[in-house]
């Protein structure tokens, strides 16, 4: 069995995402085979793995880290959330179900086999896996039956590491406080804890180090600075969101309506990396810009709801302005589904109205069916005559004259619409813009000219740097053990 330790937080967003990958990327640079895994995840970001299914996009980034090909057993279980209160449940990369919270609680202890099973598969030919815990052990409330974090590690009996965030403030108290309320066989599974985002002289935080083990006992195993690498890195889940109010000050102005159930929006990551455009996160409550030269409506998890939400928000009625003043739109997966004259439930696969009246800014129509299409692909734009490269999720087929304009050819096949004058753009293919000859054009089409950077290769010199900065800040005879 391969070596294994766990990175759990003191909270949801402390890090962990971005520690596991800087590790997995020292573990591989280091020559060892290294794996990430994460029991359970809750995202709208998904991925395709290359063993085919869904796991959640951060673990597809933690795969890229390791150098090692990603697999649905990396996430055995990841969340969807659809409404406030209920999830579709993917378990080892397919469909399972649909659960609200309460009834979820009771069906956790059923998949702790496939999450242990998924584990061993994972650790199997392995030199070390790396797991990240969700949310946080203090959450007592929710131990029995808990597959995320101390549940999986007393089971798996991986050794923790506490991960807290000092840039959130109360970081000694939530590390004391997480000790405090463990029970003793949890307590006993934490060897340390490690200390995230901070800013400014870390010999400052000697005396917070000092207290910390006076009240836990626990090693220090470092102090990892706030490191903008980070920013360059896939998000993981809609949280960040709240950073993300509006990025870049460039000659284009992009803007994106956030809605409630809003899924796989680092689509958008490579447009955000450019120089010259600005995107524009529009907050319920908001307008949208009418300088912006593109309004972009990404994936949903849930279409019709939030087809209902951004009518809510009067969203449609800018986007009809927005399309006569000339202005473009491309939507994606959800996005262009809602671009159409009607989306069809006919089965309540979604659980809300069977039928909804779409934006009516192209002409065809979507059914809803149980077949959920996940595949990686392969694909050309058929406006700019680019390779694509990128993944499907999505339950629906669109069909309506507009399809005879397809606006990429996909694993051989057409795929999405463009309207006659071509301002309109519909696809399910995520993933389109981290293609740079596709963007360079896209851009070029709103009259930004110059030299488009290497995506891909800036989010690998992001793992790499991030990589190099642990084994600067972390204990060096900790990380000897670890990575030897």
């Amino acid at each position: 069995m391969a070596r294994a330790i766990m990175l759990q937080g003191t909270g949801s967003d402390v890090g962990k995402t971005v520690l596991v990958a800087g590790l997995c990327r020292l573990a591989a640079n280091a020559g060892l085979t290294v794996r990430p895994f994460k029991p359970q995840n809750m995202s709208n970001n998904a991925a395709v793995a290359d063993d085919g299914g869904e796991i959640g996009r951060a673990q597809w980034l933690q795969s890229l880290a390791a150098r090692t090909p990603s697999s649905v057993h990396m996430n055995p279980v990841l969340l969807k959330p659809q409404s406030e209160s209920g999830s579709q449940i993917i378990v080892q990369g397919r469909v399972f179900g649909q659960a609200k919270g309460r009834d979820y609680q009771r069906l956790k202890p059923q998949l702790l086999g496939a999450v242990l099973d998924s584990f061993e598969k994972v650790s199997a030919g392995a030199d070390l896996v790396v797991v990240e815990g969700a949310g946080s052990p203090a959450e007592i409330n929710l131990r029995a039956g808990d597959i995320a974090n101390m549940g999986f590690a007393t089971k798996a009996r991986v050794p923790v590491v506490l991960v807290g965030d000092i840039d959130r403030g109360g970081v000694i108290a939530s590390l004391v406080g997480t000790h405090a309320i463990l029970g003793e066989a949890d307590r006993a599974m934490i060897s340390g804890y490690i200390i995230n985002k901070f800013r400014g002289d870390v010999s400052l935080f000697d005396d917070g180090i000092r207290a910390i083990e006076r009240f836990t006992g626990w090693s220090c195993f470092g102090v990892v600075p706030w490191h903008s690498g980070a920013a360059r890195l896939p998000a993981e889940d809609s949280v960040v969101l709240e950073r993300l109010a509006r990025a870049g000050t460039g000659a284009l102005k992009i803007a994106v309506p956030v809605l409630p159930r809003i899924a796989n929006f680092d689509d958008l990551d490579p447009l955000r990396a450019e120089a010259d455009v600005e995107l524009a996160f529009v907050r319920a409550g908001e307008r949208l810009p009418a300088d912006a030269g593109l309004v972009i409506l990404p994936g949903s998890k849930s279409t019709i709801s939030d087809l209902a939400d951004l009518r809510a928000q009067g969203w449609d009625r800018d986007l009809q302005v927005h399309v006569r003043r000339g202005g473009r739109v491309i939507g994606i997966c959800g996005g262009y589904q809602m671009l159409g004259r009607t989306v069809h439930d006919p089965l309540g696969l979604e659980g809300g109205a069977l039928e909804t009246p779409g934006l009516g800014l192209l002409d065809v129509e979507t059914e809803m069916a149980p077949e959920k299409t996940v595949r990686n692909s392969e694909a050309r734009s058929t406006e700019y005559d680019a390779p694509l490269a990128g993944y499907q999720i999505h339950l629906g087929i669109t069909r309506g004259p507009d399809c005879i304009r397809p606006s990429a050819i996909v694993d051989g096949a057409p795929d999405g619409a463009l309207s006659a004058d071509g301002r309109i753009m519909g696809t399910y293919l995520h993933g389109l813009f981290g293609s740079d000859a596709y963007r360079a054009r896209l851009l070029e089409s709103f009259g930004l000219s110059g030299e488009r950077g290497n995506y891909r290769q800036g989010v690998e010199q992001a793992l790499d740097e991030i990589a190099c900065e642990l084994q600067r800040s972390l204990d060096p005879r900790w990380l000897a053990e670890l990575v030897g």
